[in-house]
């Protein structure tokens, strides 16, 4: 690793984003569409890596997106990202997504996602990013989870071998090389 890189930390790369579910977001039961949210997950998550890398950025992968409970038309819906690690030239970026019925008062979490950005240069080609540097428990959390998940991803691509994931040996029960 450059002994120069610089450093950030999550809050500097922290994004915000309300969206209003309307009619043409939803499905037949009236409920958004997960599609949709996809969008929304790509477009909020992309503005944390770019704030990160202060480089254009394009999405290299989505992890598992399970939805915990329907969001309907009419719920705000806020999703909340931040960059959690970066590699090279790639980032995790964590999506928090909660919608909230508001005449009713009722708000409750929809799901949490994470998604990888690789930065590109001038030319399109990956560039370096800054490290991330850890502030909170939770960050760290985040921070030291995000080894394994790129580990599993790199795994489930066939860009890595499971006996080469030395943070993912003692979940697949393998012995060291």
């Amino acid at each position: 690793m450059n002994e120069t890189r610089k450093t950030k930390f999550p809050r500097e790369s922290f994004v915000s984003m309300t969206e209003l579910v309307l009619p043409n977001d939803t499905n037949t039961f009236n409920n958004l569409m997960g599609g949709r949210l996809m969008h929304w997950m790509d477009i909020v998550s992309a503005i944390a890596a770019q704030k990160h890398s202060n480089r254009h950025v394009v999405t290299a992968s989505v992890d598992n997106i399970s939805f915990k409970h329907p969001i309907r038309l009419g719920n705000v819906v806020t999703l909340r990202a931040r960059v959690t690690r970066a590699f090279q030239s790639s980032m995790e970026v964590r999506i928090d997504v909660d919608a909230e019925d508001v005449p009713a008062a009722h708000k409750f979490e929809s799901n949490a996602a994470y998604f990888t950005f690789v930065a590109l240069d001038k030319d399109g080609k990956p560039t370096d990013v800054p490290a991330v540097v850890t502030e909170t428990a939770e960050e760290a959390e985040f921070y030291e989870g995000a080894l394994r998940r790129r580990q599993l991803r790199l795994i489930l691509a066939g860009r890595m071998k499971p006996s080469e994931a030395a943070e993912l040996r003692s979940i697949f029960d393998i012995k060291e090389p």
